[in-house]
Parts: structure tokens; C-alpha cells; sequence
């Protein structure tokens, strides 16, 4: 999942999205309304965590600019405001939920998968298996005919958005927009050496990949079964 973590102080900026990839979240960071509000236009998020208190453009009016753009991108406010109309502020300016600061990380992610259950769009069980595979969203396991195979969380990342899109093409572009982030150069390599990564913990021996290539087009994940919960 790609957030944009929109967070003026720096030091607690890079802690949020250090944990936040190390959850399997694909993070942008930035630091200012006005730079959320210039991404926001033109780059589809799945999530926005969005402080209120920013320089040049607050957050408020940030999401109000959001919303008026027809964007539905879950948001998420962070505050240190708990006044309760500072809270309808939030929500009255578009806002789908908000965390008072200071909070616990974990509750922050609860808060985040929370919202992804609301999201009119479908999104996926907290445990799904699909053939072989069975993947803990909670816990970010994954365990191939009942036995534990370790991730690493962009693996676990990697794994999941194939999974959701279980049967379907994906290209290299969107899964760069939607498991990788900033760093990403969409000239490397890294895409293919994960996928190889990801083959060789989860395919059988002796038996073809899970994950099809197609050359110039993209990767495919095809199970023996379909998605259950």
C-alpha cells in the first residue's frame, strides 16, 4: 500500500516511516501543505497520513482541496489538538479519521487498517489463502502448504499486492506505485530480483512458478485456487 505521510517535523517523520516500511508500507514523506497538496494532484495514493499544524498550507486545507479535486483517498489526521471541535474541524473538512499526538505506533496502524476495511473499494481479509499460499496480514507471515516461510517486509509487500490482484497482469509501473517508494528508479532492476526472491521461497521443485512472466508486460500470480478467507 502507498501512503503519502505529509509530517513538518523531521525527526518524527522519519521515525513514522521507518516503522511504516518496516510494516510493508511503500511511504513518500513530505513536509509542507503545499507539497501534499502538488502529490495529491497528480499521484494516486492509497492512504494519506496528513498532520495538522504545516507550513505554508495546513492540513485542513490540504484534505478540503482533497475532496474538492473528487479524490477519495482515505485520510488519516494526526493533531495535538483533542478539543472536540477541533476534531469536528477534521472530520468536517474531509477527513476520515485522526489520531491525537502523542500516540502509540500501534495504534496508528489500527487505525490505518481500520480505515482500509471502510474503503468502498474491496480490500482483503486479515488472512487470505489462495492455493499453497496463506498470508497473515496481521502478523505478515506467510506459510506455503502449512509451513512458515520467512519475508522481508517488502517482500511481504511484493507477495501481497500479487496476491489482491490474483489472475491479473500487472505491470512493472504499478507495482513500482503501489509497493515501492521515493527511492525507487524505474530504470533498475530491483522489481525482477524480487520476484525472483519471492519465486524461489514459494515455488514447489519441480513444479512451474506460481509468478508468470511476460516479457515487456508485467507479472502474474496464478494458484491452483481461488482467493478464500
Amino acid at each position: 500500500m502507498h501512503v503519502l505521510l505529509v509530517e513538518d517535523e523531521r525527526a518524527t517523520a522519519h521515525m513514522l516511516a521507518k516503522g511504516l516500511r518496516e510494516h510493508a508500507y511503500a511511504v513518500d514523506v513530505v513536509y509542507d501543505g503545499v507539497t501534499a497538496t502538488e502529490r495529491l494532484a497528480v499521484i494516486e495514493y492509497d492512504m494519506v497520513v496528513l498532520d495538522v499544524m504545516l507550513p505554508g498550507r495546513n492540513g485542513l486545507d490540504v484534505c478540503r482541496q482533497l475532496r474538492t479535486l473528487g479524490k477519495h483517498v482515505p485520510v488519516l489526521l494526526l493533531t495535538a489538538r483533542d478539543a472536540p471541535e477541533s476534531r469536528i474541524d477534521g472530520l468536517d473538512s474531509g477527513a476520515d479519521d485522526y489520531v491525537i499526538k502523542p500516540f502509540h505506533f500501534g495504534e496508528l496502524l489500527a487505525r490505518m487498517r481500520a480505515l482500509m476495511r471502510r474503503r468502498t473499494t474491496p480490500v482483503s481479509p486479515e488472512r487470505i489463502t489462495i492455493g499453497p499460499l496463506t498470508i497473515d496480514m496481521r502478523t505478515r507471515e506467510l506459510f506455503v502448504a502449512d509451513r512458515h516461510v520467512p519475508l522481508t517486509a517488502r517482500e511481504f509487500a511484493l507477495l501481497h499486492y500479487l496476491v489482491q490482484r490474483h489472475g491479473r497482469l500487472v505491470s512493472r509501473d504499478e507495482i513500482a506505485r503501489h509497493v515501492w517508494d521515493e527511492p525507487y528508479e524505474p530504470l533498475s532492476n530491483v522489481i525482477d530480483v524480487y520476484v525472483q526472491r519471492l519465486r524461489r521461497k514459494i515455488d514447489g521443485p519441480g513444479r512451474p512458478s506460481f509468478i508468470k512472466a511476460r516479457r515487456g508486460e508485467g507479472y502474474q500470480l496464478l494458484c491452483d485456487a481461488e482467493v478464500s478467507t
